[in-house]
């Protein structure tokens, strides 16, 4: 497993926007999902969006409503477009890719990912 590339990330004042890029250098299967997840200072990772195959999308019910998540399919680069962004969404932010049969559930078990599995993630920081 080739690590994902993730960017995109910076400091933005509370209130402005983001959007953040992930790229996948190895092969993306037909059935993969993607998926954001973000990990604060001293808290563990957790699952925030993802997108399957099919174009479906789900969000953790703090992000829903202001973050948006996409997928390029001719480029396979996965987006997270982040507004009206909180002091609570500053994290470092880690993309994901697998195949899956039921989106939510492999967001949850993504979280299970060994350390080598995740890519260098991309910093978002919120200034007031």
């Amino acid at each position: 497993q080739v690590p994902m590339v993730e960017s995109g990330g910076g400091s933005v004042q509370v209130g402005g926007s983001l959007r953040l890029s992930c790229t996948a250098p190895g092969f993306l299967r037909k059935g993969d999902c993607m998926g954001w997840f973000r990990q604060a200072p001293g808290q563990r990772r957790e699952e925030i969006a993802g997108i399957d195959s099919h174009g479906a999308t789900t969000f953790a019910g703090d992000v829903k409503g202001r973050f948006t998540i996409s997928k390029d399919n001719v480029t396979n680069i996965l987006y997270l477009q982040m507004n009206n962004l909180k002091p609570e969404d500053a994290a470092q932010y880690y993309c994901a890719a697998d195949i899956c049969f039921n989106l939510q559930s492999w967001l949850r078990m993504a979280l299970n990912y060994g350390e080598d599995y995740w890519g260098k993630g991309t910093l978002v920081t919120i200034s007031s």
